[in-house]
């Protein structure tokens, strides 16, 4: 269940921050709900992917894959393109993600 939290508080917490610019600095009503309940309900679902699984390691993987989800909303709905060295800096991210569930003893393998 953890990874399945942890895959719930990283969605949320990406339609929040994507929501971020559509609220137009809070001046919209709709979008500035949807970044209040988002982040809401992704910091509820880390505190119990806390539960099994370590802090650095949920932080880890909530920030990078959240980082690399948020930037292709951006490119999606706002036309945001990122240049190579962004690309390469998420492939970074992703790859210290996969590295971090392939190889560290501190993630609980199940």
């Amino acid at each position: 269940m953890a990874y399945l939290y942890l895959a719930i508080a990283i969605i949320t917490e990406v339609i929040a921050t994507s929501a971020l610019k559509s609220s137009q600095e809070f001046s919209k009503l709709l979008p500035s709900l949807v970044v209040a309940v988002g982040y809401g309900l992704s910091f509820y679902f880390m505190t119990l992917t806390l539960r099994s699984i370590p802090l650095s390691i949920t932080y880890a993987v909530w920030s990078g894959l959240g980082i690399v989800l948020v930037a292709v909303i951006g490119f999606i709905l706002y036309q945001e393109k990122p240049d190579i060295y962004a690309v390469l800096g998420m492939t970074l991210i992703i790859s210290g993600v996969l590295v971090i569930h392939l190889f560290s003893s501190t993630v609980a393998h199940s």
